[in-house]
């Protein structure tokens, strides 16, 4: 497509006394990848929440691949992939129901043959025929990665998107998002604690503050202007300095 894929003017979002987001401003390029990262509660899930039209902004318009939120919001999602530990699965349906009646809610040709594959990618074959209630914390976070990235979303967005699972199983994830990102130039949005996974997944860094962007660029190009050494540092740093404000 042209012209970024997502685009937000002025965003700000406030829950009773806190302002969780306030005036947050981005554009993001077909094919880029870029972490929103900052400590607990500086605006990550509201903020991408917004971005992808499940709550609205109190200020502020989004463009979300190509179509104005909030009244374009059902034709915008059928073109991205998103994935979230708090998400939850369908009752009552097996791993291969569950990616099949997505797959073809998608427009998918072939959703079994094509969850099968992704399934086998993950290394989670064997759940096909399981039923999402019994599957572990871990296995749900698969699960639910290979229901957002099975029709290849233009856009794929994922809040901590390993943040339960084992280092094995991870890398799994992040070579198959590499792999998208590369084969056919799916945009990555993501956010993580992790910040060595943020440095290895991410083109661009923005970083949040109190529901403000503080900085935003090349990892490298914002943590040298903030005088660390690495985004862990910088990370680390801000964290601590909002536990000394809230004392």
């Amino acid at each position: 497509m042209r012209g970024p894929v997502l685009r937000a003017e002025g965003l700000r979002k406030r829950f009773d006394d806190t302002q969780a987001v306030d005036g947050v401003s981005l554009a993001i390029e077909p094919g880029e990848r870029v972490g929103i990262v900052g400590p607990n509660g500086a605006g990550k899930t509201t903020t991408l929440l917004m971005l992808l039209g499940a709550i609205e902004p109190d200020e502020g318009s989004i463009e979300l691949v190509g179509h104005r939120l909030p009244a374009g919001r059902s034709a915008a999602m059928a073109r991205v992939g998103f994935a979230a530990g708090y998400l939850p699965l369908p009752d009552r349906l097996t791993v291969i129901e569950t990616l099949e009646l997505f797959g073809t809610l998608s427009g998918l040709d072939h959703p079994v043959r094509t969850a099968r594959e992704v399934l086998g990618e993950l290394g989670i074959g064997h759940l096909a025929d399981q039923r999402t209630e019994s599957l572990s914390s871990g296995q749900g976070t698969l699960v639910g990665f290979a229901k957002a990235v099975i029709h290849h979303p233009e856009l794929i967005v994922l809040d901590e998107p390993t943040a339960s699972l084992d280092p094995d199983v991870a890398m799994r994830v992040r070579d198959r998002l590499e792999r998208m990102n590369a084969e056919h130039h799916a945009t990555l949005l993501l956010t993580s604690h992790d910040m060595r996974e943020v440095e290895r997944l991410t083109t661009r860094v923005v970083f949040l503050r109190s529901g403000r962007i503080i900085a935003d660029g090349p990892a490298a190009q914002v943590v040298a202007e903030a005088g660390h050494p690495d985004l862990e540092s910088m990370f680390l740093a801000e964290a601590a300095r909002l536990r000394e404000t809230a004392l």
